[in-house]
């Protein structure tokens, strides 16, 4: 009875049976009841006989239409559930052929929209294991290199060399704590300390913070913003996509250049800016620029490029915020301008669920 075609070959077979039988009644009553003069007609056993001949060609029309109806429905259904196996035993790269209803067709589009989804992901979580890999190799094998020289009595450990290696594991610390980050924000189990927070003076405590950076770097580093409302947000995660951002600005930025900082609202959002007149970007690069890792000068080491996770965290905070972030340049040697929209209001989701403090 569960079989697709035994159930069409029922609802089918009932149905015109239903409608021979209602038929069959609206011949038959009105003169039994009387409600019609009688007239001559088919005897009793001919109108059983008919009754029984409209029972046996329901049956076979329900039969019949059953098992077309349920070939034409369940064949794509049978497809796609071998296909949903497939990809439970591995195998991503199935797709199921588009045909049939446009109930049939869109169930198919979203079945390999979501198969194409899981491959990407798959991909995604194996560069992301090359490049964890990667970005560990170097500082580890510094670590091993020195402390093997120094083992082996072929390097004194004095105190520049452990002030080498000191820096060595801080930047292990700081790369693994910028990946958890990452992957509490991408999977929205971030913890935010959502209260009211004036950005006006988040920005101006970090413009202040960075200024001595300026001065060496010949930078020219200004701030200019308006009356801003509110937000709902958390100020430390606030604070440290400012950090993220200004760095990335200054670190890009040659000297004698500037850097701006420019924050304003329309009522149901603000809008923070930050601008340079460095080195631009190009269209890939712009495509690539919130990537894990992803760094516009290869050349650059860790310590003076960074983990290239930092532009990463600003986007995926921003998202836990119910905000975003974009970047635009007009080019190589043209500067580049990196804008977070970040609403008022926390959204519903967000004021349902965490408030938790970050530790």
């Amino acid at each position: 009875m569960n079989r697709l075609w035994v159930r069409f070959s029922l609802l089918i077979a009932g149905v015109l049976f239903g409608v021979f039988f209602m038929q069959f009644l609206a011949i038959v009553v009105p003169h039994a009841a009387g409600w019609e003069p009688p007239h001559d007609g088919p005897p009793d056993g001919e109108i059983a006989r008919r009754l029984l001949d409209f029972m046996a060609l329901s049956a076979m029309v329900g039969l019949a239409g059953g098992v077309l109806i349920a070939r034409v429905v369940s064949a794509p259904v049978s497809a796609m559930a071998r296909a949903v196996r497939q990809i439970g035993q591995g195998d991503l790269t199935i797709a199921v052929p588009v045909r049939g209803s446009q109930e049939l067709r869109e169930l198919a589009r979203t079945f390999n929209t979501m198969a194409a989804d899981l491959r990407h992901a798959a991909q995604a979580r194996r560069n992301l294991m090359g490049d964890i890999v990667h970005e560990l190799r170097t500082p580890l094998a510094v670590l091993e290199g020195n402390l093997r020289a120094a083992l082996d009595e072929v390097t004194p450990l004095d105190a520049a060399g452990i002030a080498h290696l000191y820096s060595q594991t801080r930047h292990l610390t700081r790369l693994v704590t910028d990946l958890r980050e990452l992957a509490l924000a991408e999977s929205r189990a971030l913890p935010l300390d959502r209260q009211p927070t004036d950005l006006a003076e988040l920005i101006a405590e970090s413009v202040q913070a960075l200024a001595p950076l300026t001065e060496e770097t010949e930078v020219r580093l200004t701030s200019e913003v308006g009356a801003l409302p509110l937000v709902v947000a958390d100020p430390g995660r606030l604070r440290q996509v400012l950090f993220n951002l200004l760095t990335n600005a200054l670190r890009h930025t040659p000297a004698g250049g500037a850097v701006a900082v420019t924050a304003m609202s329309d009522g149901a959002q603000v809008r923070l800016e930050v601008g340079d007149s460095g080195e631009g970007l190009t269209p890939d690069q712009l495509e690539m620029v919130f990537e894990r890792f992803y760094r516009t000068d290869s050349s650059r080491s860790r310590e003076t490029g960074g983990s290239g996770l930092g532009l990463a965290i600003v986007k995926a905070i921003c998202e836990a915020h119910g905000g975003g972030v974009q970047a635009r340049s007009a080019g190589k040697g043209r500067g580049s301008t990196f804008t977070v929209t970040l609403p008022i209001e926390a959204p519903a989701e967000a004021r349902q669920g965490s408030a938790v403090s970050v530790p």
